[in-house]
């Protein structure tokens, strides 16, 4: 994610990191590119003048924007469905620490040990939705066995949740926690699970293909054809209006496909590793640590 302050008006032009503009490059290139070319021919194409008014266009661009503005609002809403659905995991997980650590009756390391599986949990989850290997994350917050138990399961959060729910059962069969209390905990449980299942859900279901790829293809057509429409009219400004419409479309099409897909590693994607580190502090905290790791901090503007 990127975090920096907002720079000036004239700053704003300036302004490379965070912008789309390095990943639409090629294509504004190639599309004001050919622009200068309709332009210098005047519009002739193999010795034939291709001629085409502004109406089409016209007509064109204000669906192509309605649809466009829809998509990247629909793709945003994923976005922020996932970033709710993040803190409801760093709730949640705290909720969980503070209960244990206020109501349970058990011995101080066992306690420890629940407090550090759910830091294990969050990052096994980190770990899933970016499709990456969770050993290395999640392997010194668990005790050995529980570790290699941890590399054995199918879902790695599911394990983790599970020994959650049948140490939360035992304390309850040993009289170190009561069926209220337990009750209370294990509605936080189900918090993270829900939470859980809410990422998956966005992670594993795409916008529909064919709809975005509706919108590429038009979006990259439209643009293609315009110094065509644009010549007997824009005339030598034909490749500077073809730039910026080129550039409002293509960047549109390009933040729609980036943020539709809210968990990886680019600079617009949610800071997991972030929120993930808060868990760590936070818990650590609640479970009686005094040797706290620091906040991650953004890198070369970059929060990830």
């Amino acid at each position: 994610m990127i975090v920096r302050d907002r720079p000036n008006a004239l700053l704003l032009f300036f302004t490379l990191r965070g912008s789309i503009l390095p990943r639409i490059m090629p294509s504004l290139l190639a599309c004001t590119g050919l622009a200068v070319v309709v332009t210098i021919a005047h519009g002739m194409v193999l010795e034939r003048k291709v001629t085409l008014t502004t109406v089409p266009f016209a007509l064109i661009g204000l669906a192509l924007s309605i649809f466009l503005g829809f998509r990247n609002g629909s793709a945003y809403e994923r976005f922020w469905e996932a970033r709710k659905l993040w803190g409801d995991v760093v709730y949640r997980s705290r909720t969980c620490a503070r209960q244990v650590r206020a109501y349970v009756a058990a011995p101080p390391d066992e306690i420890a040990a629940a407090i550090r599986r759910l830091v294990a949990f969050a990052h096994a989850l980190r770990c899933q939705l970016r499709e990456v290997p969770a050993d290395g994350a999640t392997g010194r917050w668990l005790a050995p066995d529980e570790a290699a138990q941890f590399r054995a399961a199918r879902s790695g959060c599911e394990f983790l949740l599970s020994r959650s729910a049948e140490e939360l059962g035992r304390w309850h069969r040993t009289q170190d926690l009561a069926a209220p209390l337990a009750a209370a905990i294990d509605q936080s449980l189900a918090g993270l699970a829900a939470a859980q299942s809410g990422c998956e859900r966005i992670a594993s279901t795409p916008m529909p293909f064919a709809y975005t790829l509706l919108l590429h293809r038009t979006a990259y057509l439209y643009c293609f054809l315009l110094p065509f429409g644009l010549v007997d009219v824009a005339g030598v400004m034909t490749p500077l209006v073809v730039a910026i419409v080129a550039y409002t479309f293509f960047g549109l099409d390009a933040v729609g496909d980036e943020i539709e897909r809210p968990f990886g590693t680019r600079p617009h994607h949610l800071p997991l590793d972030a929120l993930c580190r808060t868990i760590e502090i936070r818990l650590l905290e609640t479970a009686g640590e005094t040797e706290l790791p620091p906040a991650l901090q953004p890198s070369d503007s970059v929060l990830l």
